[in-house]
């Protein structure tokens, strides 16, 4: 039987409503390293989506955290009925660029949320065997703990990328098999991966959108590798580079995660959330 984006959706949804101030907005998505969040009125209708790339922004037009989620907020926001095929969430999610998650209606009333992530879970699911070595090992991703990774400086402003940038870096090299990297995708919680060489040198990046896009929604990828799929002009920054440009670059552009080069290797990365 087909599944459904009810079968596969989140249903406790972390939420906030058009009358909070952004601040609180802000602190759920770093809080729960959540790239955005639906905006529901009272009777838990959808009225809209907030984003940390709104957030950004909205700060670079020079507005304040005390501003109202309502006033910041894209209020049109494309969703899915429960009862939508994965084929038509995959190609919403994938032809949407900016968009990371689909809300799921039933009417007018928010259910339930469908990422990418949660596509790229279905992908790479084992099979019944593989899902009963899961249980035994203890590794069920149900369970498994959020990985942590090294804190950003509150509201970065004035300084360098290096003084914002994460430098634990998880990356992927072109000949990996892209089963392997949608599976670390998911464990990571990482929306995209700077590709490399044996030198660390970059060589493109690969995103959820990337293998959404070009791989089909189920089954094996049939051997095929990163390098088939991945982006390979990519935007990059240096250490050097100061906050305030970086900030531009990425609201400008609505990137999500900038790779830091040196001397033509990787030594960092860059995202939103270390802006904000």
């Amino acid at each position: 039987m087909a599944l459904r984006a009810r079968d596969i959706m989140t249903t406790r949804v972390v939420t906030v409503g058009p009358d909070d101030t952004l601040d609180v907005a802000v602190h759920k998505m770093t809080e729960l390293r959540y790239s955005s969040l639906p905006v529901i009125d009272r009777r838990f209708r959808l009225v809209g989506m907030i984003s940390l790339l709104d957030v950004l922004r909205h700060r670079e037009d020079g507005g304040a955290d005390s501003a109202r989620v309502g006033a910041v907020m894209n209020p049109d926001v494309l969703s899915v009925p429960p009862r939508a095929s994965l084929s038509l969430l995959a190609h919403r999610l994938r032809s949407y660029g900016e968009l990371r998650v689909m809300p799921v209606v039933d009417g007018s009333v928010l259910v339930g949320v469908v990422t990418r992530s949660d596509l790229l879970r279905v992908r790479s699911r084992p099979g019944p065997l593989g899902r009963l070595a899961q249980r035994f090992r203890g590794d069920d991703d149900v369970v498994a703990p959020l990985p942590t990774r090294p804190k950003a400086p509150a509201h970065p402003g004035a300084g360098q990328v290096r003084d914002a940038m994460t430098t634990e870096v998880v990356t992927a090299r072109a000949t990996d098999p892209i089963d392997t990297v949608a599976a670390l995708l998911v464990e990571r919680r990482h929306r995209s991966l700077p590709v490399v060489d044996d030198q660390r040198r970059l060589v493109g990046l690969v995103s959820e959108a990337d293998i959404l896009g070009r791989e089909p929604l189920s089954g094996r990828a049939n051997g095929r590798t990163v390098g088939s799929v991945m982006t390979k002009e990519v935007i990059t920054l240096s250490p050097d580079d100061s906050i305030s440009s970086a900030r531009l670059l990425i609201a400008e552009h609505g990137l999500r995660m900038v790779p830091v080069v040196e001397g033509g290797r990787v030594v960092g990365v860059l995202s939103r959330s270390d802006l904000i």
